[in-house]
């Protein structure tokens, strides 16, 4: 019971990151681009590293253990794609001006003068708030099942999610200020579309927690691989480099691989 609740309160303070970049559009004036671009990037190596060195190699491990060789390394396989698939098909379903690969800054608020009541701006910065709950649920499922299996791991994950959903917030929370004028209201919802991922969390207690044999587990934590990767390069690496200046998103991706490779190593 002590691991569930530890691996809910990681899978709440990951989503609910969003509303710490919804409180820096309000109270700084203008977007750290450089310390953006080097925590993007190091979030997508955290994601990326863990996710091929440690979490597809222990789905591998127990699909094996479970199974036999070959059907347990075909399975990870298959589990791995599947991941990508069911996260890119969310991207897919969501519309284009509710995206929240779309990247907004700081400063873009001081823009809001100028369009106060855009009933246009307010459509996007809803959708884009639905787009980030529906975009948040799977993260919400890997986080909590990563933690539930390894606290230490969850906790890597939890941070790299908790950083990649900063930018999230500030992508809500503009368009809504541009047409409301309202900071209370822009916040609420960057707030409200980062409690999907704890509410994920709670789905994957209640529905896939009673089935969880060694096969269910491979799976999940398989899915879970390809999801971290594909948010990593479809998102992340993208919005690392759009904020970037010279190679600090490489650097970021490097230093992230290098300090969960660390970790790892120290708590083997």
């Amino acid at each position: 019971m002590e691991n569930v609740l530890l691996a809910f309160t990681l899978t709440l303070m990951a989503g609910l990151a969003t509303g710490i970049g919804s409180l820096l559009a309000f109270f700084t004036s203008t977007t750290n681009t450089k310390f953006l671009s080097l925590s993007l990037g190091f979030s997508a190596g955290v994601m990326i590293y863990v996710s091929m060195i440690e979490i597809f190699v222990k789905a591998q491990d127990a699909l094996v253990g479970a199974l036999d060789d070959e059907l347990g390394h075909w399975l990870t396989v298959v589990g791995f794609f599947s991941g990508m698939l069911l996260i890119a098909l969310i991207d897919k379903v969501i519309p284009k001006q509710g995206n929240p690969h779309e990247v907004k800054k700081v400063e873009d608020m001081s823009k809001t003068k100028q369009t106060v009541s855009d009933p246009a701006l307010l459509k996007m910065g809803t959708f884009t708030a639905l787009a980030i709950a529906i975009h948040n649920f799977p993260e919400g499922i890997a986080t909590f099942t990563s933690a539930l299996q390894d606290p230490g791991l969850g906790l890597a994950i939890a941070v790299a999610i908790a950083i990649h959903n900063i930018p999230e917030g500030i992508a809500v929370s503009v368009p809504v200020y541009f047409s409301t004028g309202d900071k209370r209201k822009a916040f609420k919802l960057s707030f409200l579309s980062g409690l999907s991922e704890p509410i994920g969390a709670i789905a994957a207690y209640f529905l896939l927690m009673p089935f969880l044999n060694d096969v269910m587990f491979g799976m999940i934590f398989a899915a879970v691989a390809g999801i971290m990767v594909f948010i990593s390069l479809d998102e992340l690496l993208p919005a690392s480099k759009k904020y970037d200046e010279a190679h600090l998103s490489i650097y970021g991706l490097i230093g992230g691989m290098a300090v969960m490779a660390l970790s790892l190593l120290l708590f083997i």
